[in-house]
């Protein structure tokens, strides 16, 4: 397997399952700052221009983060990440999708990029405060999954990423079982070996 990822964006969480899986694969960095992931040769791989990006074994490309981190979990069942009743299947997907549909996409994004939300620069301050907003209830509701259910999932991998941009990089008071399984998730050897690969230092 390659993974095609962009240190510290969102395709930090399936760098992360796949140390977890503990299966061979590659790593091809993709430049989003010098608009890598616009050119043809990306753009042939991924026609929708982000990470993450995975070429399965047959060659083949899979997109779109709960997508990929659920074939991960397939893929190596003896890593524990794929819940063995489809009660909890559904749980974990439900838990990504929110994670990244919600949290991320309508969030961190405001907060990230304003620009995409906001017509003017007079806008930016209060879409930012927006995302913060969504942020936060968001992970109110996370951590009541996550009180309720502790037992490691294919969701983790869009926890990484979420707690991580969340505790690192804006430094957000998050929700006290946030903060513990971001505790538990970035001292997991897997994750240092993901820091060191993407050049990360906490």
């Amino acid at each position: 397997m390659k993974l095609y990822f962009a240190p510290g964006a969102c395709s930090i969480g399936i760098h992360y399952l796949l140390e977890e899986i503990g299966q061979a694969f590659e790593r091809q960095k993709v430049d989003i700052r010098s608009g890598q992931h616009l050119e043809p040769w990306y753009v042939a791989i991924n026609p929708k221009c982000k990470v993450p990006t995975l070429q399965r074994p047959d060659g083949s490309f899979l997109t779109e983060f709960p997508v990929i981190a659920r074939y991960l979990a397939e893929q190596a069942p003896s890593a524990g990440l794929m819940p063995s009743d489809q009660e909890a299947v559904l749980r974990a997907s439900e838990l990504t999708e929110f994670l990244v549909s919600t949290i991320h996409m309508q969030g961190f994004s405001r907060t990230f990029r304003p620009e995409k939300f906001a017509t003017d620069e007079s806008g930016y301050e209060a879409t930012r405060a927006r995302g913060r907003e969504i942020i936060s209830n968001g992970l109110l509701v996370v951590e009541k999954q996550i009180q309720k259910n502790a037992i490691p999932t294919f969701a983790d991998g869009a926890l990484f990423y979420v707690l991580f941009w969340a505790c690192e990089r804006l430094k957000l008071g998050v929700p006290s079982a946030c903060a513990a399984r971001w505790r538990e998730l970035k001292s997991d050897p897997s994750a240092h070996r993901v820091f060191a690969a993407e050049g990360i230092s906490l």
